[in-house]
């Protein structure tokens, strides 16, 4: 994703965001991921010491896992930084 295309993105995420919620707020993350429990791992690893409730689901062939990650954020400025910190992943798709 190019830079102007994200900074875009997540200038709309964040208006919405403030339009939504009352902060600090719990926030559900959904990813897909290759099936690799490096990445997993990787992933778990940015959300350690938050309180967030990790959920994993393996798609039917064991190809993907899908993460849902609820957690308590205190404004939209943390969910968007976790969302730059979980794209460093190669191979991530966020939802």
């Amino acid at each position: 994703m190019d830079t102007d295309k994200s900074d875009e993105f997540y200038g709309r995420l964040k208006e919405e965001l403030l339009k939504t919620s009352s902060w600090p707020s719990d926030y559900l993350y959904k990813f897909i991921v290759p099936t690799d429990t490096k990445k997993i791992t990787q992933i778990t690893s940015i959300f350690d010491n938050t309180g967030a409730v990790i959920e994993s689901k393996q798609s039917r062939k064991g190809k993907y896992t899908s993460l849902s990650i609820t957690v308590n954020m205190k404004d939209p400025d943390a969910v968007i930084e976790k969302y730059k910190e979980v794209g460093q992943v190669k191979g991530v798709i966020s939802l």
